[in-house]
């Protein structure tokens, strides 16, 4: 059996994990990647089954287009700001976390780079 994943924010208030491995690992470049982490991109893994992701703490969230055109629902710690889970009104069963918010960023082996064409130079 594989080893959970899990993680939380950077006050240690919100914490998640999950037992699945991820179905998708990527760089994202979308603008709202890009204005969210204040760099040129994010950094994501994504899973199956958000009913299996387990959270333990208070998350609001605030909601915004994607690239996609599709709304994206970004949760984060109301205590430190830290950006916690990432779920996508098109695909309601996915939730991505990002990799700074794991306990073992290490095992983040990203397959592919997404948005590219909005990558800064």
């Amino acid at each position: 059996m594989n080893q959970p994943y899990t993680g939380g924010c950077a006050c240690g208030a919100v914490r998640y994990n999950t037992p699945h491995a991820p179905v998708f690992q990527n760089h994202c470049q979308c603008l709202d990647c890009q204005r969210r982490s204040g760099t040129g991109h994010g950094s994501w893994l994504t899973f199956a089954s958000s009913a299996d992701m387990a959270l333990a703490g208070e998350v609001p969230h605030w909601e915004t287009a994607g690239d996609s055109g599709n709304t994206k629902i970004h949760t984060f710690c109301p205590v430190c700001g830290t950006s916690v889970l990432l779920r996508f009104t098109a695909m309601p069963d996915l939730v991505a976390v990002p990799v700074g918010s794991l306990d073992d960023p290490a095992r983040f082996a990203p397959q592919v780079l997404t948005y590219g064409v909005r990558g800064l130079p």
